[in-house]
């Protein structure tokens, strides 16, 4: 089955019926089934928001919860913790409740640009599938070393041995900072992630790189070439999960919404729409 939907619930206003609704999660989960949450990128969060989380969801809604930052690298060792395995303890312990709700489809892992192939870092990768065993886990480069001439399949069959999902990503194609388009799944679950193709916004560092980096609109025929890959995808592994992160322009919801379309999907058990005041 394919699921569609977004990077994060709360910057999408065009899903909500007011700004000052007190769930945007809520309504959000009447247009979408999956979701990624990536506030747990930049904190180890409470147990209770994941508890909150899944109460405020329909029962076959899902989530792609996002690794903690400290666990891929991007803190440079900057920690508050005694150890990466005290981190990654208690990173478990806060998703423990989204675990135990039945409602975690994957956690994702995404590498900085500066996490390249090397044994080093092939030894972390193990380390941290070791760590998270048992735990659907999904691993997303940066560096395009991986993918390189030569590399390209041993990094697959290695992934596939180890275990982790596949994540596919759709992003500008630069020197360094970003991968290729690379169409491969096993097991029953594969993730995609359509970050927009702003080659300029990708390598802006300036101070309102996060208003530029994903600025894009894919237009009809680039959503048509996607809608081929899914297909081709959902041959290869049960469960594609799609997840549109194109939203510094408020794109992301109506892309979604137009793949969605385009492959005839129909999804039930979506949450109850609110009616406007004066709807029956």
């Amino acid at each position: 089955m394919i699921r569609i939907g977004l990077t994060g619930w709360g910057d999408h206003p065009s899903l909500y019926e007011s700004e000052t609704q007190a769930s945007k999660l809520e309504s959000y989960s009447s247009h979408f089934p999956i979701v990624e949450c990536d506030s747990s990128f930049y904190a180890i969060l409470p147990e209770k928001n994941y508890v909150n989380w899944a109460k405020e969801t329909p029962d076959n809604f899902q989530f792609i919860v996002k690794a903690y930052q400290g666990l891929t690298g991007h803190l440079r060792g900057k920690s508050n913790f005694k150890n990466i395995g005290e981190m990654f303890d208690a990173f478990q312990a806060s998703i423990g409740p989204m675990l135990q709700s039945g409602k975690c489809a994957v956690i994702l892992f995404q590498y900085p640009p500066w996490f390249d192939c090397t044994r080093k870092n092939i030894d972390r990768l193990r380390y941290t599938k070791e760590k998270m065993k048992g735990i659907p886990v999904a691993l997303e480069f940066r560096n395009p070393s991986w993918f390189s001439a030569g590399m390209k399949e041993k990094t697959l069959e290695f992934a596939e041995k180890e275990g982790w999902i596949h994540t596919v990503c759709d992003e500008p194609q630069t020197e360094t900072g970003s991968i290729p388009i690379v169409s491969a799944a096993w097991g029953d679950r594969v993730l995609v992630r359509m970050h927009g193709r702003n080659t300029a916004g990708w390598l802006n560092h300036g101070p309102n790189w996060r208003k530029l980096r994903c600025l894009y609109r894919y237009n009809r025929a680039e959503l048509e070439e996607w809608k081929s890959r899914l297909i081709d995808l959902e041959r290869k592994a049960k469960d594609v999960y799609v997840l549109f992160n194109n939203n510094s322009g408020g794109d992301a919801a109506d892309n979604g919404k137009q793949m969605i379309r385009l492959l005839g999907i129909n999804y039930s058990g979506l949450a109850q729409k609110q009616l406007g005041f004066f709807e029956v």
